[in-house]
């Protein structure tokens, strides 16, 4: 057997094992890279610190008129949980609209953990900032009106 058959034997037997671990190993090492790489352009481009604030205030909007839609309609036993959760998407969309617009405000500890007076205040304070909200918005005011 001559050193050419034996380099060919070689070369078929580390094939497969060779093919396999680029197939197991080719993803992570492209993921690392593609990591590395984003991390170096973040440095060159400064990254927004939230949602944009179109969508916030859809988000906000849509929550709003939910909120008043449920205050009107469900059964009461039904309409506390979902008041609830549905105040509490509304404080935190709420906060993080005001932390956009820069209006100062209080940062809850646990996430959408405002009282109905807190965030009443906040709602206000983000539609005098100019953001359009709807005219009633359930419960937050006496009048209805923002």
């Amino acid at each position: 057997m001559s050193m050419l058959d034996v380099g060919k034997l070689a070369i078929i037997s580390v094939t497969p094992t060779l093919v396999g671990a680029a197939v197991v190993y080719a993803p992570k090492v492209c993921a690392t890279v593609s990591r590395i790489w984003e991390k170096r352009s973040e440095k060159n481009h400064p990254q927004p610190l939230g949602p944009p604030i179109e969508r916030l205030a859809a988000d906000l909007r849509r929550l709003l008129a939910l909120h008043d839609d449920l205050t009107r309609s469900a059964h009461l036993a039904m309409r506390a949980h979902r008041l609830w959760s549905i105040e509490a998407a509304i404080a935190v969309r709420a906060t993080e609209t005001a932390r956009a617009l820069d209006i100062a405000h209080r940062e809850p500890e646990i996430p959408g953990d405002l009282t109905r007076t807190e965030l009443a205040m906040l709602l206000h304070a983000i539609a005098d900032s100019g953001l359009v909200l709807p005219a009633s918005v359930g419960h937050f005011t006496q009048d209805g009106r923002l």
